[in-house]
C-alpha cells in the first residue's frame, strides 16, 4: 500500500511539474512577442499659412519590418466643423496621382459656416515614403470656415484630433499582433469595390492633437461693415448703369 501511495504521488507531482513548466513556457513566450514588438508613431502637422492649408500625416514604424511593401495603411480622419475638405479639389489631385483621398460623408456644403456645418469624414490611402523604408505619409488639403464674429477676442480655435489608423497586410506580421485593437471594413483600395477587413491599430502620437487658430470679426464692427457693404454696392451698381447708358447700343 505504501509503495503504490508513493508512486501515485510521484505521479501526480510529476504532472504538477509538466504543466507548471508549459504554463510558464506560454508565458515567456507571450512576453517575448510583447518584448520584441516595435512602436507605431504618428505624426500630423499643417503646412503652409493662411485659411488653405495642407494636412501632412507621417506614420514611422519603430524597426524594419521585412515585407511591410505587401502592407497597405489607412486613415481615418474626421474634419472637425471649423474645416472643410473640397471632393471637387480631392478628384482633380487623384486625378494628378498626388493624393488618394477620398470623402466618405454625404450632403457636404463646402460653403456652409462652421455653426451650419457637420464633422466630416475623409479615407486617406497613404503611401510608402520613398527616403523611409518603415515609412508611410498622406497628404490632405483643408480650408478654414466662416465663423461667427466674437465680442472681444478676434481669434477662435479648431481642435484636430488625431486619426484612426487602419492596416492591411497580406501576411501575418507581429505588429499586427502587438497592437490591432479591432476590424474595420473599408474598401481595398481607392477604386476598389471590395471590402477588407482592415485592423484598427494603437499608436503613439507626437502631439495628442493639432491646435488652430482662426482669425475671426468682432460684432462691435457689424454696422460699419454693413454700411461700408451696402455703400460700395450701391456705388458699384450706379457706375455700371452709368457706363450702359452712356456706352450701350440699343435698338429699339
Amino acid at each position: 500500500m505504501a509503495a503504490r501511495a508513493v508512486a501515485r504521488l510521484l505521479l501526480w507531482a510529476a504532472g504538477l511539474v509538466g504543466w507548471l513548466a508549459a504554463d510558464f513556457s506560454d508565458v515567456r513566450l507571450a512576453f517575448s512577442d510583447k518584448a520584441t514588438c516595435s512602436d507605431i508613431i504618428l505624426r500630423q502637422e499643417f503646412l503652409k499659412d493662411g485659411f488653405h492649408r495642407d494636412l501632412l500625416i507621417k506614420v514611422k514604424f519603430g524597426e524594419s519590418i521585412e515585407g511591410l511593401q505587401t502592407c497597405r495603411l489607412l486613415i481615418k480622419h474626421y474634419i472637425p466643423t471649423g474645416l472643410y475638405v473640397d471632393p471637387y479639389e480631392l478628384a482633380s489631385l487623384r486625378e494628378k496621382n498626388i493624393t488618394e483621398a477620398v470623402m466618405v460623408s454625404e450632403s457636404f456644403n463646402i460653403e456652409a459656416p462652421n455653426y451650419l456645418s457637420k464633422e466630416s469624414e475623409v479615407l486617406i490611402y497613404a503611401r510608402q515614403d520613398a527616403q523611409c523604408i518603415d515609412c508611410f505619409q498622406a497628404f490632405l488639403p483643408v480650408h478654414y470656415r466662416y465663423h461667427r464674429p466674437h465680442r472681444k477676442d478676434g481669434h477662435t480655435l479648431i481642435v484636430v484630433n488625431n486619426p484612426d489608423l487602419l492596416m492591411y497586410c497580406d501576411e501575418e506580421f507581429p505588429v499586427l499582433k502587438c497592437w490591432a485593437q479591432s476590424e474595420v471594413a473599408a474598401p481595398c483600395a481607392l477604386k476598389s469595390e471590395d471590402i477588407c477587413q482592415w485592423n484598427n491599430m494603437k499608436y503613439k502620437s507626437i502631439l495628442k492633437n493639432l491646435t488652430l487658430q482662426v482669425p475671426v470679426g468682432l460684432t462691435i464692427h457689424t454696422s460699419l461693415v454693413c454700411s461700408v457693404t451696402l455703400l460700395i454696392t450701391v456705388l458699384c451698381s450706379t457706375l455700371i448703369l452709368v457706363a450702359v447708358f452712356k456706352y450701350g447700343h440699343f435698338s429699339l
